[in-house]
C-alpha cells in the first residue's frame, strides 16, 4: 500500500484533504487522511453536486474537508495510469470507516475480484460466507465510499448482465471494457473469478 501516512498542514487530526478530479467517466471526489482513501466518489453532472457529496462525507467521517491537490495526488496519479491502461494494481491504503460486519466482509471480497475478470452478485456473497446474500452484496457494492479502486464494478448480475453501478451503468461499462482492452494487448483475459 502507498505510504500516505506522512501528514502534511490539511491533514492534522479532525481534517481530511480533497480534490476533484477528471478522469473519462466524469469528475471523481478524492478524500484523503493521514490514514490512506476515505472516499472516491464519482460526481453527478448538476449544480451542487461537489457540495451535497463533501456534505455528506463530512457527516460521514467525521472530519473536516479541505482542498489540498498535492495530498490527494498519489492517488490521482494512480487513476491517471489506470485509465491509461498503464496500472491494473492500485498501491492505496484504504480508509474504510463505519464499514463493518457483511457489509465489511463483502468489500473485501470485492477487493480480490482480479483485474480484468467479474464475478457475480452470488459469487461475493459466497466469498463473504453469506451465501444467498446476493441483494446485500449489492447494497454493499452501491453503498462502498469508494468507487473504481474498490472494485465494484467487477461485480454483475448472475446472467452476466452488469447492472446498475450508482445509476451509472455506462460508467461500470466503461471501466469493463477498459480492463477487457487492457487485457487483450497483453495478450490475455481474465474472464470470470472465483472471490
Amino acid at each position: 500500500m502507498a505510504d500516505m501516512t506522512s501528514r502534511n498542514s490539511s491533514q492534522r487530526a479532525g481534517l481530511a484533504a480533497f480534490s476533484v478530479h477528471p478522469t473519462p467517466i466524469g469528475q471523481a471526489l478524492v478524500v484523503v487522511t493521514g490514514e490512506g482513501l476515505a472516499a472516491l466518489q464519482l460526481l453527478d453532472v448538476r449544480l451542487g453536486a461537489r457540495e451535497d457529496v463533501l456534505a455528506a462525507l463530512t457527516d460521514d467521517l467525521g472530519l473536516r474537508l479541505t482542498p489540498d491537490d498535492a495530498a490527494t495526488a498519489p492517488v490521482t496519479s494512480q487513476l491517471d495510469a489506470y485509465f491509461a491502461g498503464e496500472l491494473r494494481a492500485f498501491d492505496v491504503a484504504l480508509v474504510l470507516r463505519g464499514v463493518h460486519g457483511f457489509t465489511r466482509a463483502a468489500l473485501d471480497a470485492v477487493c480480490e475480484i482480479p483485474y480484468g475478470a467479474v464475478a457475480s452478485y452470488a459469487d461475493v456473497a459466497v466469498a463473504a460466507r453469506r451465501p444467498g446474500a446476493n441483494r446485500a452484496v449489492g447494497t454493499a457494492c452501491a453503498r462502498t465510499p469508494i468507487s473504481i479502486i474498490l472494485p465494484a464494478h467487477r461485480v454483475v448480475r448472475s446472467d452476466g448482465s452488469i447492472g446498475e453501478y450508482g445509476g451509472h451503468p455506462e460508467r461500470k461499462r466503461f471501466l469493463l471494457d477498459l480492463e477487457e482492452e487492457v487485457l487483450r494487448r497483453a495478450g490475455g483475459h481474465e474472464g470470470s473469478a472465483s472471490v
